[in-house]
């Protein structure tokens, strides 16, 4: 009898688990957005997506459609909630280069791609499905140090 790994292969680690309305075509986004990798689809059988898996890069993403009569009657996905605290990040060799390419696939520039006081190059997209995707380009190495005075330097002024 063999042993039954407790943790799956390529599962290491923490995994973002997103709700969305309309997972097969986040999923297809996700492929043409951001270069992802489909694992597996589940659809239940009302044909919704019970669970899928992506990779982007060496990252695993599970998806699910939103299933409110499961979870007390509440929708869960950002368009539902109308806004969504979590942004996912990705350093990448071209931050410019991915906004640029989850644009023409259907996202909006939250935030375009700027030099950031911490060193790197840095934008935020949204995905059609209310999903914030932040882009970074490490550009400058910086000392605890320099980085304080580069941050005291940015917010100077601010909400003034």
């Amino acid at each position: 009898m063999s042993q039954v790994n407790p943790i799956p292969e390529g599962c290491a680690g923490l995994i973002p688990h997103l709700v969305v309305k309309g997972c097969d075509k986040a999923l297809d986004f996700y492929k043409k957005a951001f270069g992802a990798e489909e694992i597996c689809r589940m659809p239940s059988p009302d044909g919704r997506v019970m669970h899928a898996e992506i990779r982007i890069g060496s990252a695993m993403i599970f998806l699910a459609d939103d299933f409110p009569e499961y979870c007390g009657g509440k929708a869960r996905n950002p368009q539902a909630l109308g806004a969504t605290p979590v942004t996912l990040h990705q350093y990448v060799k071209n931050c410019d280069a991915a906004i640029d390419r989850a644009v023409k696939a259907g996202a909006k520039v939250t935030m375009p791609a700027a030099d950031m006081f911490w060193g790197d190059r840095y934008g935020i997209v949204t995905d059609p499905f209310g999903h914030s995707w932040a882009f970074a380009t490490h550009i400058k190495d910086m000392t605890p140090d320099e980085m304080a005075q580069a941050a005291e330097a940015a917010f100077a002024g601010a909400g003034n």
